[in-house]
């Protein structure tokens, strides 16, 4: 029987799995293997193995010319891993990442940390030491990397080794030998030749060193390899000396908060030997917050050394500086708020108006043109009086607001979100979902019957009420300048916007006969009307971006968000579809308190929440749920440091594994026995291939997500949790796994 195409669809999958085994099963062979534009091969130091010796091996990487492939940290892209499958009784330690340098694509851009040409990746094996001599062992191990040039392209290959066993230590082989030793100064050294501290302030962290030993050269082209990915990789770090050595300025990536221990490879052009060898430096160091210094109350205290800072009483201390949002063009927003002022103009509510006032105008002067421009000026001070009132408004509210400690509020996550639904609002107004300033135009239509310049200037006045409610998706923007720009600059975008509003005014008072230029109101209108709603949708998905970024520590955050988005359309909907069911009050009624309660629903589940956090064991200082990042080494550490480690293998793809992240890290239970027993959360994420968690599953015997384990300090073996999980579950898993 032949296949259906519906039998072949679900084959294909399987024939997948297959073609991706396929290579990994054939190419296992010793010596060297390309895969594209890279040539991988095992190599040993030592040419046999003896019974409990430590063997060094390498996986030796050849790239082609200007290929690259990865550190642990690759800033983009993913690091080269190894899956080792060895005899029995044999153990692998972690691999030995050479010092890295900056990765920079056609445009001169840093884009990654990594590798070119030759380079060695050393792991050491151990050997049982019950190994029989005689006969061999052969090593092997799965290899999977990313090499890119202009683009990247993902290569795996299967590489083994196989060595004699003998009795006794095996000297290295002639040759290899060379090759070990000649890759070895590129290992960063461990040196107490130098000392390390770091402080953190902001978004800053500062890195200082200085020599414990007299008559040291000093290094030159240093740059900081964060092994955690806490720092922006492709950010400038300047280098200064100050008292007693040399500080390095590092910046922490967006959304990052300063860590509790500073990690990684201090690299330097001259070398850390005065030879231009051993080009990095092993760092591990505390982060210690800087308190900013007081100002200097004179000469004498300017003069006070940095390092006499700690222990020189200075008062109160301030807080850290907030990091300042990158600032604008200011040019290119006047001119936008003069192009949106214009547009106001076209406002359904408000074009009617442009004819009917200038008719206004000629009508009061008795056709005399230096009357007419006269009241057009007039005019022209009441709509700018009127939008200077409005600023300051404006501005008084961000004073208060200021006192209550927004500070920049763009960082503020609330306030992004209440200017994101505030623009989603008016999106969906200006799409029709809902009409608001109908009566506007009526109201407009009045105000040509005021006589005298006091009419004209009261006219201009009402005329920026009579825009305000219909078009205020235009004035929203101005709103986010007003509190976001200084004073000053938020009065003359204020001043620009008026100025966008009563140009077509003040034009056609200059010149009356331009009116038979201006196109008759109409259909068109409407859809223009329309078409403006775009922007405001593409800004509110900015503002979503900016909220993917301040979130980031809370995985349920940003889809409470978007729900939250969803019911305040929802309200926008029942408003438009019921509120305004015109003469019918009853109707009217159910629609604006339906309205009312769904977007308080909506505030209330997308509102950006504090993290959780409950009191620590014996103590008032808060446990903070943060999740750190997945590793073997992340789990060895903490055992080693006494701790209990939760480790949640999840993806975000994983309904399950969101389900049970809101059932069990919100109860407070489960919070207090985290807190008490000071629990460290590691994640490893699978929404991304990574190899190294797929292989990690597979060991537990596992193919799938959720997965959890619970180590306990002293115990190798870790309590395995179900899939789904409930506070309870949890609970009894720390009871079983504890000592």
């Amino acid at each position: 029987m032949r296949p259906t195409r519906l039998t072949s669809l679900l084959l294909l999958p399987l024939l997948s799995v297959l073609a991706a085994l396929l290579p990994v099963t054939l190419s296992a062979k010793p010596g060297p293997v390309r895969n594209g534009a890279v040539v991988v091969e095992l190599v040993a130091l030592e040419p046999a193995v003896a019974p409990g010796q430590v063997l060094h091996v390498a996986l030796k990487m050849m790239h082609d010319e200007h290929w690259h492939s990865y550190w642990i940290n690759p800033g983009t892209g993913y690091a080269t891993s190894l899956t080792w499958k060895l005899p029995p009784g044999f153990k692998a330690g972690d691999i030995a990442w050479p010092t890295p340098h900056l990765i920079t694509g056609p445009t001169g851009k840093i884009t990654g940390l990594g590798y070119e040409g030759e380079n060695l990746l050393y792991v050491d094996i151990t050997a049982p030491a019950g190994l029989t001599p005689g006969g061999t062992v052969t090593l092997q191990a799965g290899v999977e990397w990313l090499m890119c040039l202009d683009n990247c392209t993902p290569g795996e290959a299967t590489v083994e080794l196989t060595l004699p066993v003998q009795a006794g230590p095996a000297r290295p082989r002639p040759g290899t030998d060379f090759l070990f030793v000649r890759h070895q100064a590129r290992l960063p050294l461990t040196t107490p030749a130098w000392k390390f501290t770091a402080t953190s302030q902001g978004p800053k962290l500062t890195l200082h060193l200085s020599p414990t030993r007299p008559a040291l050269p000093a290094p030159t082209g240093l740059h900081f390899f964060d092994r955690d990915g806490v720092l922006d990789y492709a950010a400038p770090q300047a280098q200064r000396r100050e008292a007693g050595g040399i500080a390095l300025d590092l910046i922490l990536a967006d959304g990052k908060a300063a860590p509790a221990r500073l990690i990684g490879v201090l690299a330097s052009a001259s070398g850390w030997n005065g030879s231009g060898l051993y080009g990095g430096l092993t760092v591990d160091s505390a982060v210690t917050p800087e308190t900013p210094a007081a100002p200097a109350a004179s000469p004498a205290a300017s003069a006070t050394p940095p390092d006499a800072r700690a222990t020189t009483p200075a008062g109160p201390a301030a807080p850290p500086a907030a990091r300042t949002p990158p600032r604008s063009n200011l040019t290119g927003t006047l001119v936008l708020a003069v192009v949106g002022g214009l547009i106001l103009n076209l406002m359904p509510c408000v074009f009617p108006v442009l004819g009917i006032k200038i008719l206004g105008f000629v009508n009061q002067s008795g056709q005399d043109r230096a009357r007419v421009v006269q009241h057009g000026l007039v005019f022209a001070l009441g709509v700018l009086l009127s939008f200077w009132a409005l600023a300051g408004l404006l501005l008084v509210l961000r004073a208060g607001g200021a006192q209550l400690g927004w500070g920049f509020q763009l960082q503020s996550p609330v306030f992004v979100y209440g200017m994101a639904s505030f623009l989603l609002i008016f999106a969906l107004n200006l799409s029709g979902l809902f009409e608001v300033g109908l009566s506007a135009t009526g109201a407009g239509a009045s105000l040509q019957r005021q006589d005298g310049l006091a009419g004209s200037f009261f006219t201009g006045a009402l005329a920026t009420l009579v825009a305000t409610p219909c078009s205020a998706p235009f004035l929203a923007p101005a709103l986010g300048a007003a509190l976001a720009l200084s004073a000053f600059e938020s009065l003359l975008v204020f001043t620009a916007i008026a100025a966008g509003l009563a140009l077509p005014y003040l034009l056609l008072s200059i010149f009356p006969q331009a009116i038979r230029l201006l196109p008759r109101p109409g259909a068109w209108m409407e859809t223009f009307k329309q078409l403006m709603a775009f922007p405001l949708y593409a800004t509110v998905g900015w503002l979503l971006w900016v909220l993917a970024g301040q979130t980031q520590g809370d995985d349920n955050a940003l889809l409470l968000i978007v729900f939250g988005f969803v019911l305040t359309a929802l309200a926008a909907w029942v408003y438009g579809r019921f509120g305004q069911a015109h003469g019918r009050p009853a109707r009217q009624r159910f629609g604006v308190a339906a309205a009312v309660l769904l977007f308080a629903a909506g505030l209330a589940t997308g509102w950006p929440k504090a993290p959780e956090a409950v009191p620590a064991h014996g103590g008032t200082a808060p446990y903070q749920v943060t999740w750190e990042k997945w590793s073997p080494e992340a789990i060895a550490a903490a055992q080693a440091a006494g701790k209990f480690v939760y480790v949640d293998f999840t993806a975000r793809w994983c309904a399950t594994c969101q389900t049970n992240k809101a059932t069990v890290f919100h109860h407070d239970a489960v919070l207090a026995e985290l807190a008490r027993r000071k629990v460290v959360l590691l994640r490893a994420d699978w929404t991304n291939k990574d190899p190294l968690i797929t292989a990690e599953l597979a060991r537990w015997g596992r193919s799938a997500v959720p997965f959890d384990l619970i180590y306990a300090p002293g115990r190798p073996d870790p309590v395995q949790l179900p899939e789904l999980l409930t506070p309870a579950k949890v609970l009894a898993g720390f009871a079983q796994a504890a000592p």
